[in-house]
């Protein structure tokens, strides 16, 4: 059903571009509109669990970002102040044949932007579309310079801020979650093991992971706080304010907080997931259907599975028919994803010291008596593998 078929992609993140490759292997003639003016990204790191690498390996490029990324072997819950560890999830004894794998951003985008040209995909840079409509000759998209183009198909991979998603649903303003992130990069200096560490305290917590073969660790802090925070996580932040969010905890994290230098800070902001995906020549994949809060790790998982989810419709059903099939594939299992997050970010910061004391001995507990089952929780997010669904 794709062979010809010309499709355009608005947005070159990790959805656009790995729904460019995967439409692309299925014939379409591929087109990929960005609005910055080269393929660049931020430094931040990436936690790709199994159910988005099976996508990266569908699409080719598991073994080259293996090369580059770090395989966790665990990921370990820790208290915030004394560091002591409240559970290890041992995902190299319990989950050996699965992999989890830690990776720069900027390496994930790289890999997939050569893919994609390699599959014959156009990459447009610097071309911002500021409005788009659904006409009897086509889909309209009005440029930022002032130009118009008709495209026979669309497809709406521009993020948080999506020009397509409003276009399909009623605006409904996001609300601020009363949470605000962090995100910093540092060297490391010693050794650090391949694990994803995660202390919880009162009102906040903080992920630290190594990357790069653990040359760098990753920080993702995020505080509970009053003071309305600006949405979009490249804003400039400050290295003082994060390092006084979290002076109480442990010394090995204040260690890492001592050596930031630069810092991006944005607010949380909770919006819902799409009424609706598509329209009659128009999709939307990723953040534009279904932003998520970052307490799953799973912003980029998702979007994975949505572009190869796509595409595999795209390819075996007429457009009228697979555009409803991709929304029905994708839409509960991605709210359902997004409420587990939402969970989590309230089990991290549980204020009340009585409360967090007894919460934390049941998990010691549940480690100590029954360790698997505690990581088979999600074995429903982990083990989904859309590429053989």
């Amino acid at each position: 059903m794709l062979i010809g078929q010309q499709v355009t992609i608005i947005g070159a993140g990790i959805g656009g571009l790995s729904a460019a490759i995967a439409l692309a292997r299925h014939g379409a003639v591929v087109r990929v509109l960005e609005q910055s003016p080269e393929i660049s990204e931020i430094g931040a790191g990436l936690q790709i669990s199994p159910n988005g690498l099976a996508v990266l390996d569908a699409l080719g490029l598991g073994e080259k970002l293996r090369a580059v990324g770090t395989r966790a072997s665990a990921v370990v819950l820790r208290d915030y102040r004394r560091g002591s560890r409240v559970l290890r999830l041992d995902l190299a004894r319990h989950a050996p044949e699965q992999t989890y794998l830690l990776l720069h951003r900027a390496d994930l985008i790289e890999a997939l932007a050569d893919t994609a040209q390699d599959a014959g995909v156009t990459l447009d840079l610097g071309r911002q579309v500021t409005v788009i409509a659904e006409t009897s000759q086509g889909v309209r998209l009005d440029f930022s310079n002032g130009a118009t183009e008709i495209h026979p198909l669309v497809i709406g991979a521009d993020g948080l801020h999506s020009c397509l998603r409003p276009v399909l649903n009623d605006a409904i303003p996001p609300f601020f979650t009363g949470q605000v992130a962090w995100r910093a990069m540092v060297p490391a200096w010693d050794d650090v093991a391949p694990e994803v560490g995660l202390h919880m305290g009162p009102g906040r917590h903080i992920v630290t992971y190594p990357l790069r073969h653990a040359s760098l660790i990753n920080v993702v802090a995020v505080e509970e706080r009053r003071d309305w925070a600006m949405e979009g996580w490249s804003l400039p932040g400050d290295p003082d304010a994060l390092r006084a969010a979290f002076r109480s905890f442990a010394p090995e994290i204040r260690s890492i907080l001592d050596r930031v230098d630069s810092v991006n800070l944005w607010g949380l902001h909770r919006h819902p997931v799409a009424r609706h995906w598509h329209g009659t020549r128009t999709a939307l994949l990723g953040d534009a259907a279904h932003p998520t809060l970052p307490f799953l790790a799973q912003g980029a998982n998702m979007a994975l599975e949505d572009a190869w989810v796509l595409a595999d419709c795209m390819a075996t059903l007429p457009l009228n028919e697979a555009l409803p099939r991709y929304q029905m594939r994708r839409h509960d299992r991605a709210a359902r994803v997004i409420e587990a997050a939402n969970k989590n970010a309230r089990n991290y910061h549980l204020r009340n010291p009585v409360v967090r004391t007894a919460a934390h001995i049941a998990l010691r507990l549940a480690g100590i008596v029954a360790p698997s089952k505690m990581l088979q929780r999600f074995d429903w997010i982990y083990r989904h593998d859309v590429t053989r669904t």
